[in-house]
This record gives C-alpha cells, structure tokens and sequence, in this order.
C-alpha cells in the first residue's frame, strides 16, 4: 500500500491509497508491535524540518542577549515586562547564564497589560536595551523606565514581530521558550517550567 505525507492545518497527516489506486484512507499505521510508525515519519519528515525553519527564523529576530554569546547551548524566551514568570524564569536560569554554559536571548512581547507595550518600548529604546532588561528583571519590574506616552513605529513594528513569531510558534501566553534538542529538533516550554523541565531547557540531560 503507498503512503503519502501531508499537512493540514499545520498538522502532520499521512494518506494511504488503496491497491485498486480508487480509494484513499487517512490515519495511523501500526506494526504488529502496537508502535505507531505514522508519527515517526510525520516528526521526522514534517515536524522537525518545521522547527528547524522556526528556530532560522528566531535567530533572525530581534532579541536581547543574556549571557555570553559564545555559551554553547542557546535559549529563546518571549517575555512581556509585566510577566511574573518571566521574572522567576531569569531568576531560575542564573547559575547556567552566570558560568557561561547558556546564553538567554529575550524577545519582548506586549501582551499582558495596557501598559506592556510602552514598557517594552522603553527598554528596547534604551541605550543598552539588553542591559536594560536585565536591570529590570533583576530589580523584580521596579527599575524606573522612561516610558513614552506613545510607541514609535520603529519599536512598535519589533514587538508586533515579535507576537506574530510567537504566534506562529504556537504559543499565547509568556515565557515561551524555546531550545533544541541534542537530536536538532525544537522543543518548546510555555510557562515556568518546573525543575526537570528546567535541567533540559539548560542543557543538563
């Protein structure tokens, strides 16, 4: 029986046409062991490409650089200034950026609260934006800011950037983050991970 590989709305399918070449079912193969080889061949032939591209395409990103950029293993987060959790994740990722071993590359969203887009507008049009929010996450939010009364089209057009990035990607709410794994695929952390999930996200496998 031929099988084909397909994608609807952004999912992986697989179609098998019938031997007669008349009729066409969709679902799941399984061996006669129970093990689905259907999802197999769609993460591997559909997913993990995908991930590869959307992991290019934050690279190409505006982001804010937490740590050395020479650190070997590298983790996006979006975070919105007015994120509690957010601030518990840069807490939580101290010891790894602090020695060396990750580097934290920030993109700022505007989604939580009215005021979230001014605010990452001022960080962003800071003289050193990512030194700027690291004394912002650090002080907990109370680093004073200069907040403008309006968004400049310049900053404006980054965080809308920004949130279509992380909407692509699938997330609605922050910190999202994102990491590879040791098999080059793209993984993806929505909220404050616990301890496990942590020890992944940094690289201690």
């Amino acid at each position: 029986m031929k099988g084909y590989l397909g994608k609807y709305q952004d999912m992986g399918v697989t179609i098998y046409l019938t031997p007669d070449g008349k009729h066409a079912i969709s679902g799941y193969m399984y061996n006669e062991k129970g093990e689905n080889l259907s999802n197999t061949l769609i993460e591997k032939e559909i997913y993990a490409p995908a991930g590869r591209e959307m992991w290019q395409r934050m690279e190409q990103s505006h982001w804010l650089l937490d740590g050395k950029k020479d650190a070997p293993v590298i983790v996006y987060v979006f975070a919105d200034p007015f994120c509690p959790y957010c601030k518990q994740f840069w807490q939580q990722a101290r010891p790894w950026v602090d020695s060396g071993k990750v580097q934290l590359r920030t993109l700022l969203v505007g989604v939580i609260k009215p005021e979230s887009p001014a605010t990452a507008a001022a960080i962003l049009a800071s003289k050193d934006p990512a030194k700027t929010w690291q004394e912002y996450e650090s002080s907990g939010g109370k680093l004073k800011l200069n907040v403008p009364a309006n968004v400049s089209t310049e900053q404006m057009k980054v965080l809308s950037a920004n949130e279509k990035l992380m909407d692509d990607l699938g997330a609605n709410v922050t910190p999202a983050i994102y990491y590879m794994s040791k098999e080059n695929t793209l993984q993806q952390a929505v909220g404050l991970p616990d301890q496990k999930t942590l020890n992944i996200i940094m690289g201690n496998k």
